[in-house]
């Protein structure tokens, strides 16, 4: 195959069209792994520090995250003014957020920024699309659609916070049986309780991340000298599981007298599955009464129609006049 001298200058833009799609993606290539390593070292010197004083180290945060902290310290800015430390709603949401599985000093005063800035900034916006744009709402309807936003913004962190509450104790309750059963298996064998809630955290790392990661705290906090009746009401709290609370008294009344473990976790492990069992019982129960609306409301309709209306089809026809 020969080239014609009007085909050369058409390879050599091909060559070099392929030559810098090389090169840029290989100066791509390099800046990802720069700007990665860049943020792994950010985020090592930037955990280490004192999280109150995160607010007020703007200047010193990397640039991709600068305006992330400013926003969030706005929002940490207004909820101090909303509530204090020591009111009672800081402390139930304080509770409510180590039920969500967050962790962090400042999040109520920052829920509580964010349920104000919604509350207050949704309402803003409809008014200035009201002024600008909107014109075609009487005063009364704008007032109304206000308030209606105004009252869904604050209540829309409300709502999210229990959703997340709500799935992250289902993902408990459903490890909770495999680590029950780990734990007497371990116990059984001769480990310590200690020990065996730590190879219980370590082999639900997979399968339940949440409950190996409450386990792991809890083991954590005992080695740090903290007592094991202590760090297991503090689990207790963090979960605000029922079961968890009966698992928690009975590994500390065990501890107190002096009982087996072994014996005991293995009667509370037959008895918790005697509870499952109802539980399920339960569940199966009450379906008849809940497919009543959507068989009501769906099916029945559908069938009417489909049986019912050859029918009255016929009948129709029947009765029209000839």
């Amino acid at each position: 195959m020969t080239l014609n001298h009007t085909d050369i200058p058409l390879v050599f833009s091909i060559f070099a069209f392929f030559a810098m799609l090389l090169l840029f993606s290989g100066i791509l290539q390099y800046w990802r792994g720069f700007s990665q390593k860049q943020r792994l070292k950010h985020k090592i010197q930037w955990d280490s520090r004192d999280e109150s004083a995160l607010p007020t180290e703007i200047a010193a945060v990397p640039g991709d995250k600068r305006v992330k902290v400013a926003f969030l310290s706005l929002l940490g800015f207004i909820g101090r003014r909303v509530t204090s430390e020591t009111s009672s709603d800081y402390s139930a949401s304080r509770a409510k957020f180590l039920n969500a599985g967050i962790r962090r000093l400042n999040a109520p005063t920052i829920f509580w920024g964010i349920k104000i800035f919604l509350a207050v900034g949704l309402a803003l916006s409809f008014l200035l699309a009201r002024i600008t744009v909107l014109k075609i709402f009487d005063p009364y309807a704008t007032l109304g659609i206000c308030l209606f936003l105004s009252l869904g913004g604050f209540y829309l962190p409300e709502f999210w916070l229990q959703a997340k509450i709500a799935g992250r104790k289902k993902k408990l309750f459903e490890g909770l049986p495999d680590a029950l059963d780990l734990m007497v298996i371990s116990v059984e064998a001769g480990m310590g309780l200690d020990a065996a809630i730590h190879r219980i955290s370590t082999e639900l790392r997979l399968t339940n991340p949440v409950l190996s990661d409450e386990l792991k705290l809890l083991t954590l906090e005992v080695r740090a000298g903290k007592p094991r009746s202590e760090a297991l009401r503090n689990l207790a709290l963090r979960t605000d599981l029922e079961d968890v609370n009966s698992l928690v008294t009975l590994l500390i009344q065990t501890d107190q007298f002096g009982t087996s473990v072994a014996q005991t976790l293995r009667v509370y492990a037959d008895s918790f599955r005697t509870r499952r069992f109802q539980r399920a019982e339960e569940i199966a129960a009450r379906l008849p009464v809940k497919l009543i609306f959507p068989c009501v409301l769906f099916i029945f309709p559908s069938l009417f129609i489909v049986i019912l209306a050859p029918a009255l089809i016929q009948l129709f026809q029947a009765l029209a006049p000839q």
